[in-house]
């Protein structure tokens, strides 16, 4: 054991610290890639745990939750039929609503407080100690429990959706501060209903368990007696929902942190290149004094993970961070999807994960540069780099790649081609492994071509081919290096750019209607509250407006999934209404069926043709799908019908939404003032291009991780460049030296070493080019499917532009290494052994 630990001590931890500014440098590279990756998981995770967490502390020990297909709820006599069925002990109704406007959005919890105090959950614990059982929401007319983030005290008095409530205790402690990140009211349930207008009916029951009953007998039993007027689930079912809903953003930053993760590889493979080359003297002599090459190979290995290690324990810790920022960060809609407030929350799984992968890529990187070792004889290893026939690559392995990487990019396309929801997202890492496999195949005709290139910069392009022909693998790697950040660069920033034109060409019939009139911001759906009453008569009757077309959106649950419905109205414009065929509108308008956008479709496995069962407070209802429609949702699925059907089924008379349309020849400002002053100042009045620009920056922010994550790996690129050319430098000191001592200038040197460079950066720059057009042009063909929506390839100069951008920016790692080969000492680079 001593003995092995001086050995690495001597031999690894010593050329480690010998060589501080590699080490950093890799260890940097690997911080960022697990800093991404915790980045990643802790938003997922931050979302889900911050819904089931909501849920476990309002239900507690309920077995069961009944709750409403849509926020409408049901009706509350549908308490009393479940609590009658055999096995269940407690029937507990409840309301549950988002309540406020803009940033101050509070959960309102109205409770039976005699029944709820039988939910041995966080929340009513705290509760009850506080509030002797919740007897002040009796004692205290209007009164109401508040939670420590609403900034309310005992006894003040405030307004909720225009009802006067009083505060008759502040709920504090550990539970209080977790739910909803303590912005909630907790009221009775009759003021709940009071509050929200909808007396009558509630949100969801809790239901417990009576001892030794079977809960799967008990659910079945209440699903009978349901009959599809409500939901049925488990109380975590909110939470699975909203895994459902960030699928498509999780998965997204996720490939592209994995993409980083590759190139750290990379990194990491040059890293252990050149501390093999750099030792091999050293190996020389322990393999002539009788050391074993496993053993030798196994230091390395070790020396590796510590690296590997290191780097994950930092990116941890930066990747806490760099999420906790991000929740600030998710689109308005996802937010509002969710109804509740995101506390950071990382699942306990991402540290080990991290690590381990951090480890794994570090070790299986310097694993394949280790193979050197196997493959240098003792008086081999001391010949120069490029000598050796360890920097050669046989032509059997070359051919091995070469059908892995046209099998991937195979794989890629046809995965890309069909629609495999989710699983299309794949496709985009995919090709781009496939890329890298038939660049191994090309190594030496791109090494070649690196070489033809450097000998176009005259007399130092010269010397700087000689020295990229004595290390080929290590220029490959840098080439590849290069390659892959242009090709991510060019790839996702033109995907991105092409998904969000083909979105917004999507929602562009919004900029024609004259005004809209929503109780929401144009960043987000405008699902509720509904619009008061009487305000489309208000608004039709101002000089200016010749008419008002309503419509209504509202979230609801079918078959498990979470969904938007939509009632249109005869005279609308609306996007979704102008994406339909001329028989499917007239169909959807005179209640014969509904439309489906492709991603619910695909969930629900239905097609064009085929009947629909939605549950509706009155039960099931039995549809015709008319037609499945291309639509953007990526966040939730579009079932549109007429607005009447809506109306009727989900008991939601009004409108979430009014299309204006302002007479000819008037004033549409002038207008759109004129309304704006008419409605409750909760009412958002928006004119048409107003609209389509709230929906354009959600978009747009959607992909401001993704974009951020790109450029890490651009930077992640420059730093392997930096790498191999201050390993350059290094290597030839001596030979540096004598041409300095026989009169080459400082300026001769360092265009020699921009020479490498710039051929370095050429070959990779024009290879990642055309791989990261073709790779956006697969990634457009998979996020077709992945966001139900015909996304059009369309090569945009700007995407060109951001390609060669990270072609520069790696190209300015030339610099440092360059810069030091000019001040290069004659006297002590001659004198270097």
């Amino acid at each position: 054991m001593f003995a092995t630990l001086d050995r690495l001590r001597l031999f690894n931890i010593r050329e480690l610290f010998v060589h501080l500014s590699r080490t950093a440098m890799s260890v940097a590279v690997f911080a960022v890639s697990a800093a991404l990756l915790v980045a990643v998981f802790g938003i997922s995770g931050s979302i889900t745990e911050s819904v089931n967490r909501l849920g476990a502390d309002i239900a507690g020990n309920a077995a069961l939750e009944v709750s409403g297909v849509t926020d409408a709820g049901f009706g509350q006599a549908l308490q009393s039929e479940v609590a009658r069925v055999p096995g269940v002990s407690t029937a507990v109704p409840m309301i549950r609503a988002d309540v406020g406007s803009g940033g101050t959005h509070t959960l309102l919890i109205g409770i039976d407080p005699v029944s709820a105090a039988s939910l041995h959950s966080d929340l009513q614990r705290a509760v009850s100690a506080q509030t002797s059982g919740g007897a002040k929401l009796l004692t205290v007319p209007n009164g109401v429990l508040v939670g420590p983030g609403t900034g309310w005290s005992q006894g003040e008095k405030f307004e909720v959706a225009d009802t006067a409530v009083t505060v008759a205790a502040v709920i504090d402690g550990p539970a209080a501060q977790r739910l909803n990140d303590g912005h909630f009211i907790m009221s009775t349930l009759g003021l709940a209903q009071r509050i929200t207008g909808r007396t009558g009916t509630i949100d969801s029951i809790l239901l417990l368990a009576a001892p030794g009953s079977d809960v799967g007998v008990v659910r079945s039993a209440v699903d009978n007696v349901v009959a599809g007027r409500a939901v049925v689930t488990d109380p975590n079912f909110r939470a699975a929902q909203a895994g459902g809903v960030i699928a498509v953003l999780r998965s997204t930053t996720l490939m592209a942190a994995a993409l980083g993760l590759v190139v750290a590889g990379f990194l990491i493979y040059n890293a252990m290149s050149m501390a093999i080359n750099q030792r091999r003297n050293v190996i020389s002599t322990l393999r002539a004094i009788g050391g074993r090459k496993q053993v030798i190979v196994r230091d390395l290995l070790a020396e590796a993970a510590v690296l590997g290690a290191i780097g994950g324990v930092l990116g941890i810790g930066i990747g806490i961070l760099m999420g906790r920022w991000t929740i600030g960060l998710l689109p308005a809609a996802l937010v509002q999807s969710l109804q509740v407030r995101i506390g950071y929350a990382l699942p306990g799984f991402t540290v080990p994960l991290v690590l381990t992968a951090c480890v794994v890529s570090c070790v299986g990187a310097a694993a394949a540069a280790a193979r050197q070792v196997y493959k240098v004889a003792p008086i081999e290893a001391l010949a120069p780099v490029g000598v050796s026939s360890a920097d050669r690559i046989h032509l059997s392995l070359r051919i091995v790649a070469a059908v892995a990487g046209v099998g991937s990019l195979a794989v890629s396309i046809a995965a890309a081609t069909i629609d495999l929801g989710l699983w299309s997202i794949g496709a985009v890492a995919l090709f781009l492994d496939g890329a890298v496999f038939v660049c191994f195949a090309c190594f030496d005709q791109l090494v070649a071509a690196t070489v033809a290139v450097a000998r176009y910069f005259g007399a130092p392009g010269a010397l700087a081919a000689a020295t990229i022909e004595r290390a080929p693998r290590r220029v490959w790697v840098t080439v590849i290096s290069v390659l892959i950040a242009v090709a991510m660069t060019v790839s996702i920033t033109g995907s991105n750019k092409n998904g969000i034109d083909s979105a917004v060409d999507a929602f562009r019939p919004a900029a024609a209607v004259d005004v809209w009139v929503q109780p929401t911001s144009n960043e987000v759906f405008p699902t509720g509250p509904l619009l008061p009453n009487g305000i489309e008569q208000t608004i039709a009757a101002l000089p200016g407006v010749a008419g008002v077309v309503p419509g209504q959106m509202a979230y609801a649950s079918i078959n498990g999934a979470k969904v938007i419905v939509q009632g249109l109205a005869a005279g609308t414009r609306h996007p979704l209404f102008e994406s339909l065929s001329a028989s499917a509108r007239a169909g959807m308008l005179a209640g014969a069926g509904v439309v489906v956008s492709r991603d619910i479709a695909r969930t629900l496995g239905v097609r064009a043709g085929d009947d629909l069962t939605i549950p509706t407070p009155h039960g099931f209802q039995h549809v015709e799908v008319l037609e499945v429609f291309p639509y953007f949702s990526a966040l939730t699925g579009f079932v549109g019908m007429s607005l009447p059907q809506l109306r009727q089924w989900f008991d939601r008379p009004g409108s979430t939404l009014l299309e204006v349309t302002v007479q000819p020849g008037a004033d549409r400002a002038a207008v759109q003032r004129a309304i704006g002053a008419a409605v409750p100042t909760s009412v958002h009045v928006y004119s048409g291009q107003q609209e389509l620009a709230g929906t354009t920056a959600s978009l747009r922010q959607a992909t401001v991780l993704i974009s951020a994550i790109t450029w890490i790996v651009v930077f992640v690129a420059s730093v392997a460049l930096v790498n191999t050319l201050m390993l350059s430098v290094l290597e030839r000191r001596r030979e540096l030296g004598v041409l300095r001592a026989i009169g080459s200038s400082r300026r001769f040197m360092m265009l020699m070493v921009l020479a490498e460079a710039a051929a370095i950066g050429v070959v990779g720059g024009i290879c990642g080019l055309v791989i990261g057009v073709a790779n956006q042009y697969v990634n457009t063909l998979a996020f077709t499917h992945v966001l139900g929506l015909d996304i059009a390839f369309v090569l945009t100069p700007a995407t060109v532009v951001f390609g060669l951008g990270a072609l520069l920016l790696c190209l300015v790692g030339a610099v440092p290494p360059a810069m030091h080969a000019a001040r290069l000492n004659i006297v002590d680079a001659v004198d270097v052994e």
